[in-house]
């Protein structure tokens, strides 16, 4: 048993569906449980309907999702080329239930439509590529993950019940590879006990994937990426990136915590648990060694790690009576922060202040403010970037934040993060 993951790269045009197929047919020996996502950018464009329906432009949010509709019956004609297929059903059952979400006036909150919405591009990506597999002679079975991934009801994170879901898997997963050796499921998404549909968080696939490949006991998990392997920086950010041809658990771990898109932060701890390997291939040349990524690997092999993130936001919250900062105040600060779902991603504090770096998540930027002046003081800066590097080399750190302002800086023995302003 493997489990294989396709991102929206991979689906992003009818030629590299085909070639995920040829991929698929290199396996002919094994049981594959394969995780798609939505096609290229499938999900930024629902996450506006999203947006604008919450915002009550629901014409523009039907215009947005009518789009989508045709660019998705476009790629299916170019696949099977007959609309008697019993897909196109399919594709139009889905898209009518999203039409009905976009009817109703919003009464709850905006996490909830969002995942209503935005869950349909999973669906309609492995609509497409599972039927287009059966069409060209690879046999296989499609499920809807949402049947079998219960989770709680924590729109856009939510958390799974894993009892629930492992006899799920086993019960109603496990039994169809008696009839076939491919079965097709969507990343990214899940149920309530209620039947509402629900995020697992952006990149959650590879999350999507991991949890399988623990509840099946796989042999490996792939994921298929259009890059060589992990690379030690973002290449669409940074010239001369190399290839990690193997690395731990725990470094990778490092890496998504410090904001890294390569893999999703939760992916790792279900593979960990059963030391499942993780390799990162990729699906332009499938020949190529990729990445290995596993319970221990040497460090001292690794080059320096660059991870930066874009339009972040400085927060300094001070007292307002000039009193310390002190461990009681730390805590209710803390406390605001994880209520309402804002990760911090850099901070530090002072005698009469806390700062700290954030995402420019204007959702929740507003009424994380609105909710601190209530007690402090608060200064704000934006339109910052946090650049991390790991096993840092003479010169390296300087050639990078060349040029801009140095806002922040935390030092460990392997990593230095800098919050930069130009």
């Amino acid at each position: 048993m493997k489990v294989f993951k396709f991102g929206g790269a991979s689906l992003e045009s009818v030629e590299r569906i085909r070639q995920v197929g040829q991929i698929i047919q290199s396996f002919p020996e094994d049981k594959l449980l394969i995780v798609i996502s939505a096609m290229g950018k499938t999900t930024n464009e629902l996450e506006k309907v999203a947006q604008n329906y919450y915002l009550r432009k629901r014409e523009i949010a039907a215009q947005l999702l009518y789009n989508l509709e045709q660019q998705h019956l476009a790629v299916a004609d170019a696949l099977l080329g007959d609309r008697s297929n019993p897909l196109f059903a399919q594709l139009q059952q889905f898209f009518t239930e999203a039409e009905w979400t976009l009817g109703e006036k919003p009464m709850r909150t905006y996490d909830y439509y969002y995942d209503q919405l935005v869950s349909l591009g999973e669906l309609l990506s492995t609509a497409i590529v599972s039927a287009y597999f059966n069409t060209v002679g690879i046999h296989n079975i499609w499920l809807d993950v949402r049947d079998i991934f219960r989770t709680d009801d924590n729109f856009r994170d939510a958390n799974i019940d894993w009892a629930y879901t492992q006899r799920q898997v086993t019960e109603k997963v496990t039994p169809l590879f008696t009839s076939t050796s491919i079965v097709i499921a969507q990343g990214f998404i899940g149920s309530t006990d209620q039947n509402e549909s629900v995020t697992l968080g952006r990149e959650g696939s590879d999350y999507s994937a991991a949890v399988f490949a623990n509840m099946l006991d796989a042999e490996s998990q792939t994921i298929w990426k259009d890059v060589e392997g992990l690379k030690n920086a973002d290449p669409k950010l940074f010239p001369n990136t190399v290839n990690i041809p193997e690395i731990s658990y725990g470094e990778v771990i490092e890496m998504a915590y410090y904001g890294a898109q390569v893999i999703h932060p939760k992916t790792i701890k279900p593979l960990q648990n059963k030391q499942i390997p993780l390799l990162v291939k990729c699906f332009l040349d499938k020949n190529l060694p990729g990445t290995v990524i596993k319970e221990e690997a040497d460090v001292k092999q690794l080059p320096p790690i660059i991870v930066l993130k874009k339009n972040q936001v400085l927060l300094t919250i001070t007292s307002k009576d000039y009193s310390f900062i002190t461990e009681d105040k730390i805590s209710d600060i803390y406390e605001i922060f994880h209520r309402l779902k804002v990760k911090i991603n850099l901070m530090q504090n002072g005698a009469i202040s806390f700062s700290c770096c954030i995402d420019n998540n204007p959702e929740k930027i507003e009424l994380l403010i609105k909710t601190l002046h209530q007690g402090f003081k608060i200064a704000y800066n934006e339109g910052l970037e946090l650049l991390t590097v790991r096993y840092n080399q003479d010169g390296l750190l300087e050639q990078l934040s060349d040029g801009h302002a140095i806002l922040l800086e935390q030092r460990s023995l392997v990593t230095i993060q800098r919050l930069m302003k130009k």
